[in-house]
C-alpha cells in the first residue's frame, strides 16, 4: 500500500477485517437502495468514468471518481457533535486496487465549502481505516467519501462509520401499526428483514394490526416472520387509530423492559432498512435521551424532502412550519443538500425513535385517534428537557401529503386534536385561535365546502367535550363524523368521467395580498353569495388553482380532487351557506367562554389519560 506523505497525522491505518467490541456502527456506506424506486444518486455519484455498484460494493473502471457527497452518502458530523459526546469518527473500509485508489474523507461547513480531511492510497488488496474529528461542524457541515480509481480498476466495499462505543448497547425494537394496509405492511417488515444487520440488531418486532384484512393473512408476511422467530409479536386490536397503534408498541415493549427504545414506523412507507441502523447508534450516544426522527422523503416524487426540520404554530394549529429559512423544504435533494444544522421542535412517526427514559418520564401518548398525537408528544417531551433531533442521513419515503385532500375525516381530528394540543401548551390563547379558526371555516363556506365546514365545526365542539370525548380512544367521533359527512355531496370524490361534455376550465386569479386585503376580499366574497350574484357554471377549476376567493365567485363548480383520482362537485347552496354561518358564531361564542376551563380540565386529567392502566382498559388487557 502506498500513502499520502500526510499519512503520519492522519489518522490513516491498515486494520484487520474483524471487528473490534469496542466499536458501535454508526452508519455503513451504501452504494444504492433497496427498491428501484430510490434513485442510485441518493446514495453514491460517479462523476468521473464508469462504475457499476450493488448495495455495499461499488466497482470503479480505470480512471473512474466516485462520492458519497448525497442524502444518504453523508455522515452528518453537526448533528454528532452538537448532540453527542463523540469526538472522531473512523472509516473502515475493504479495498481491492489494480494499481492503485485514492480514499478521501471530504467534509463541508455551513457556507457548503469542502474541504479534504484526510485521505490514503490502496494498492492490492487491504481493509484500510482513516480517522476524522469531530471538532468544527457545530453549526453545520457533513463528511462524506471520495474514491478515485488510478491507472487501472478498483473495487470497494464494506464501508463502515464507527465510533468509540458506549459501555451498554440500548435493546431496539420497532413498532408497525396498520389498519387494512395489509400488502404494504408485509413489505415493510420484509424491508427490515432483508438486511442481515439490522435483523440482527432488533430487539423485538411489533406489528399492530387494527384492519378487518390482517396483516398474517398475507403469504409474504407469513415467510419473512420466520426470519424474527419469537421476536415478533402480531398484535390484533380494536381500531384507535395511529395513536392507539403505535402506542401499544410502546405499551408492549415498556413492559417487557424499562430500558428498549423504540422506533415507530408507519405501515405504508418504503422503508430504508439502514435508517433503523442510524437511528438507534445515534440514540445510544447522545449526551441525554432524545427522540430522533428520520427525515421523509416523497414517495411519489422520491429525490424530494420534505423538510430537514419541522415545528408547529399552537396559534394557527399549523404543523409542518419550517424550523429554519436554510432549510430544505420540499426540494430535489439531487439539486441541494443542506448544510446548516436545523433543530426540530417535533417529526412526525413515519419513522422515529421513542427513548425508553420518554415513557418513563411523560407516560404514553394521548388517545387521541391520530393526527397530532406525535406532535402532542414532542412538544411534552420537549417541556421535560427532552429535546426532538431529525437526523439527516436516516429517512423513509411516505406518500406526498398535497396529494391527500383537506376534505375529509381526518380534518376533524386534525383540528380536534390541534386545540388539545394548544391547549395543554402554557402559552393557550383561545381569542387568538377563536380568530384563526373563524377565518379557516368562513374560507370554507365561501369555497362551497359545507361539508368541510360542518367537520371543522364540530372539531371544535368535540374539543369542548373536554376529556370525555376521549373516552372510548376515538372509535365513536371516527364513526359520527364518517356518517354526519355523507349529507354533504361535495365530499364524494367521483369519477372524472362523469364530467358534462364542453366544460370551461377556469384557472385562479393572483392571490389577494395577505393581512386586511384578504379579510375585505372575504366579505366582497360572502356578500356576491348573499345577494346570489355569482358567475353561473359550471365550470372545471384544478386542484391547484381550488382556492376560496376564486371558487367562491361561481355557483357550480367541479374541483379536481387531490389525489387526482377524480373530481368533486360544488354547488352554492344559500341554506347550507346560513346555516353554517349561523353555527359558526354560536361555536365561537362557545368557545370563548368555555376553552380556559377546558383547557384546565385536560390538565387535570392529563396523567390519567396517558396512564398504563387508561391505555390497558382501551386495550381491554
Amino acid at each position: 500500500m502506498n500513502t499520502t506523505d500526510d499519512q503520519s497525522d492522519s489518522g490513516v491505518e491498515l486494520i484487520e477485517r474483524s471487528a473490534t467490541s469496542d466499536r458501535l456502527l454508526a452508519q455503513r456506506t451504501l452504494f444504492t437502495g433497496t427498491s428501484p424506486v430510490a434513485s442510485d444518486e441518493l446514495y453514491a455519484v460517479t462523476k468521473v468514468g464508469m462504475s457499476t455498484r450493488s448495495r455495499f460494493e461499488l466497482r470503479l473502471q480505470p480512471g473512474a471518481i466516485a462520492h458519497t457527497n448525497t442524502f444518504f452518502g453523508r455522515f452528518p458530523a453537526s448533528y454528532w457533535q452538537r448532540w453527542t459526546n463523540v469526538t472522531e469518527v473512523t472509516v473502515t473500509a475493504h479495498v481491492v486496487a489494480d494499481t492503485a485508489c485514492r480514499i478521501q474523507i471530504q467534509a463541508s461547513d455551513i457556507g457548503g465549502h469542502r474541504r479534504i480531511v484526510t485521505n490514503v492510497v490502496v494498492t492490492g488488496d487491504e481493509r484500510v481505516s482513516m480517522t476524522a474529528p469531530l471538532d468544527t461542524f457545530v453549526d453545520g457541515g457533513a463528511l462524506w467519501l471520495q474514491f478515485e480509481a488510478q491507472g487501472g480498476g478498483a473495487v470497494v466495499d464494506d464501508v463502515e462509520w464507527t465510533v468509540v462505543s458506549p459501555e451498554s448497547i440500548r435493546p431496539v425494537a420497532v413498532a408497525i401499526c396498520t389498519f387494512n394496509r395489509a400488502d404494504d405492511c408485509a413489505r415493510t417488515v420484509e424491508a427490515l428483514a432483508s438486511d442481515e444487520r439490522v435483523l440482527a440488531l432488533l430487539d423485538a418486532l411489533y406489528v399492530v394490526d387494527q384492519g378487518t384484512d390482517p396483516v398474517e393473512s398475507r403469504e409474504l408476511f407469513q415467510e419473512v416472520s420466520k426470519k424474527f422467530g419469537s421476536r415478533l409479536q402480531y398484535l390484533r386490536q380494536a381500531n384507535l387509530g395511529g395513536a392507539g397503534g403505535f402506542t401499544r408498541g410502546l405499551y408492549e415493549a415498556s413492559a417487557a423492559g424499562p430500558h428498549a427504545d423504540v422506533i415507530l414506523m408507519d405501515d405504508d412507507i418504503l422503508c430504508e432498512p439502514e435508517s433503523v441502523l442510524r437511528l438507534s447508534a445515534f440514540a445510544n450516544m447522545t449526551t441525554e435521551p432524545a427522540l430522533i426522527g428520520a427525515q421523509m422523503l416523497f414517495l411519489f416524487n422520491p429525490d424530494y424532502l420534505l423538510a430537514s426540520g419541522e415545528r408547529v404554530d399552537l396559534g394557527t394549529l399549523q404543523r409542518g412550519v419550517p424550523t429554519d429559512e436554510h432549510g430544505v423544504r420540499n426540494r430535489s435533494v439531487l439539486e441541494k443538500l443542506p448544510e446548516r444544522r436545523v433543530d426540530a421542535e417535533y417529526n412526525g412517526w413515519w419513522s422515529c425513535l421513542i427513548p425508553a427514559e420518554a415513557i418513563e418520564r411523560i407516560g404514553l401518548p394521548l388517545p387521541v385517534f391520530f393526527q397530532w398525537d406525535d406532535v402532542e408528544y414532542s412538544l411534552r417531551a420537549g417541556r421535560a428537557g427532552i429535546p426532538t433531533i431529525t437526523l439527516p442521513s436516516a429517512a423513509v419515503w411516505h406518500a406526498d401529503f398535497y396529494w391527500k385532500d383537506v376534505d375529509g375525516f381526518a380534518h376533524y381530528f386534525s383540528t380536534r386534536n390541534g386545540l388539545i394540543t394548544a391547549a395543554l401548551d402554557p402559552g393557550f390563547a383561545p381569542k387568538t385561535l377563536a380568530k384563526q379558526l373563524s377565518r379557516d371555516i368562513s374560507h370554507s363556506i365561501v369555497g362551497l365546502q359545507y361539508g368541510l365546514a360542518h367537520t371543522q365545526l364540530r372539531a371544535i365542539e368535540g374539543f369542548l367535550e373536554g376529556p370525555a370525548g376521549l373516552a372510548d380512544g376515538g372509535q365513536k367521533a371516527l364513526a359520527a363524523i364518517n356518517q354526519e359527512r355523507k349529507r354533504f355531496p361535495e365530499t364524494v370524490t367521483r369519477p372524472a368521467s362523469e364530467l358534462p361534455g364542453r366544460l370551461p376550465i377556469r384557472r385562479v386569479a393572483p392571490s389577494p395580498k395577505p393581512g386586511l386585503w384578504t379579510d375585505l376580499v372575504l366579505a366582497k366574497r360572502a356578500v356576491m353569495q348573499a345577494r346570489n350574484h355569482l358567475e353561473r357554471g359550471p365550470v372545471a377549476i384544478s386542484y391547484e388553482d381550488a382556492q376560496w376567493w376564486h371558487v367562491g365567485r361561481f355557483d357550480h363548480v367541479f374541483v379536481t380532487d387531490a389525489s387526482q383520482g377524480g373530481v368533486r362537485e360544488r354547488r352554492f347552496d344559500s341554506e347550507k351557506a346560513a346555516e353554517m354561518s349561523g353555527r359558526l358564531a354560536g361555536v365561537m361564542n362557545r368557545f370563548l367562554a368555555e376553552a380556559p376551563s377546558v383547557a384546565e380540565a385536560f390538565a387535570r386529567e392529563f396523567p390519567q389519560l396517558t396512564s398504563r392502566e387508561n391505555w390497558a382498559r382501551l386495550y381491554e388487557k
